[in-house]
């Protein structure tokens, strides 16, 4: 198998038959850690995640690991980490480390097989001397301002593993910035018919911070033509051409940024204005931001089943805390839930490229953009997204 293959797909399961006793959930939900600690494993957090994380010990971790029954192998390839969640039901997850890159999401579905949710490619990098560089998938972006200092990039370490794989799977990661007075922690969690990503962050400094950030999802589609969102009608929305965060993870199709227009979503210009600060290499001067902060627009969704077939950037403020997402192509559908955010980033790339290739996908994010999040002193947040499969019976 490939490099880029062990980072994308985890190895062909046996369908599982078995019938679940469990109690259906009607939409996502986040499992509460106390469910799923029947293993623990701890980890010594480093004392500053601003500083480069020493490698990581991939031996220990295969050695402790791999084979103990908890679902969760490690595998180093070059420098990374890569966890991989398994459960019993057919369901997986890849994660990477230190990025906390979620690269694969596989849910089993009523047919006996499973379906990719996630969408994640592998490109070549010049800054990484011609290697592989994996994007996409599910990662988190964030911009901390503590006043004296701004913190825009994050390294994860492992802190425990927990669950078992008849039921649930958790990984928890953590980090820490601002000196260490500033904690992180990014929970991943694996069910039967859900994942949940969830980030939490403490303030341990005397004076407040503003937080900015976002849980980006690349949804797989088989084009954006055929997917639609149904559950958005009424919602207000900004185009925004300057979102102040950025993403090494997000995958920027080439044609974004040309040409002109305006409309309700397919403005090549105005969307390329907005990946500038979201997207990686689309900056710009303080002096154009200003500029095109007049070029801002507010609008109202009046499609309850909007088809995504074309371009668009938005960033809804008064979204539905669930939405589903359906590809008549894929014959799928994805609920997308969020605890903590406010807003809802949603971001179609248009038809204008191979069906079921490198640009079909969809992104939605869970964000705090258009209105940071202010943390008091000794103050804790908490906010999550939800991939919820209904699709499993």
């Amino acid at each position: 198998m490939s490099t880029g293959a062990r980072f994308l797909h985890p190895p062909a399961v046996v369908p599982y038959a078995r019938p679940s006793t469990r109690r259906r959930i009607a939409h996502p939900r986040f499992l509460r850690s106390t469910e799923i600690r029947s293993r623990v494993r701890r980890f010594r957090l480093p004392e500053v995640a601003s500083v480069p994380y020493e490698p990581m010990n991939v031996e220990y971790l295969e050695e402790e690991f791999n084979g103990q029954g908890h679902g969760v192998t490690f595998e180093g390839i070059g420098d990374e980490l890569v966890a991989k969640l398994r459960l019993e039901n057919g369901g997986s997850a890849i994660l990477m480390l230190p990025s906390g890159l979620i690269t694969s999401y596989k849910s089993p579905m009523w047919h006996g097989g499973s379906i990719e949710i996630l969408h994640s490619s592998v490109s070549e990098s010049e800054e990484n001397g011609g290697g592989g560089v994996v994007r996409g998938g599910v990662s988190v972006a964030l911009a901390l301002d503590c006043g004296d200092n701004r913190f825009d990039a994050v390294s994860w370490a492992l802190h425990d593993v927990r669950g078992n794989p008849s039921d649930s799977i958790q990984v928890e990661l953590r980090s820490r910035v601002s000196e260490g007075m500033v904690e992180l922690k990014y929970l991943v969690t694996l069910e039967e018919d859900l994942l949940t990503s969830e980030l939490t962050v403490s303030n341990n400094r005397e004076t407040s911070l503003d937080l900015k950030g976002c849980i980006l999802s690349h949804l797989t589609v088989s084009t954006p033509e055929a997917t639609y969102a149904i559950g958005l009608e009424g919602s207000e929305f900004q185009r925004r051409p300057w979102p102040p965060l950025s993403s090494n993870s997000a995958i920027v199709p080439p044609d974004y940024g040309q040409g002109s227009g305006s409309g309700s979503g397919n403005a090549n210009g105005l969307l390329g204005q907005t990946l500038k600060g979201i997207l990686p290499g689309w900056g710009r001067s303080r002096s154009s931001q200003r500029e095109s902060e007049d070029e801002e627009s507010l609008g109202e969704e009046t499609d309850n089943y909007k088809q995504l077939m074309e371009q668009m950037s938005r960033i809804y403020t008064n979204a539905p805390r669930n939405f589903t997402i359906i590809d008549r192509g894929r014959r799928n559908s994805v609920v997308v839930g969020r605890d903590g955010f406010d807003e809802l980033y949603m971001f179609s790339p248009g038809s204008n490229h191979v069906y079921y290739g490198e640009y079909s996908y969809i992104c939605v994010a869970q964000s705090a953009i258009l209105k940071p999040i202010l943390l008091q002193p000794q103050q804790v947040w908490t906010g999550s997204q939800h991939l919820h499969n209904p699709n499993l019976y």
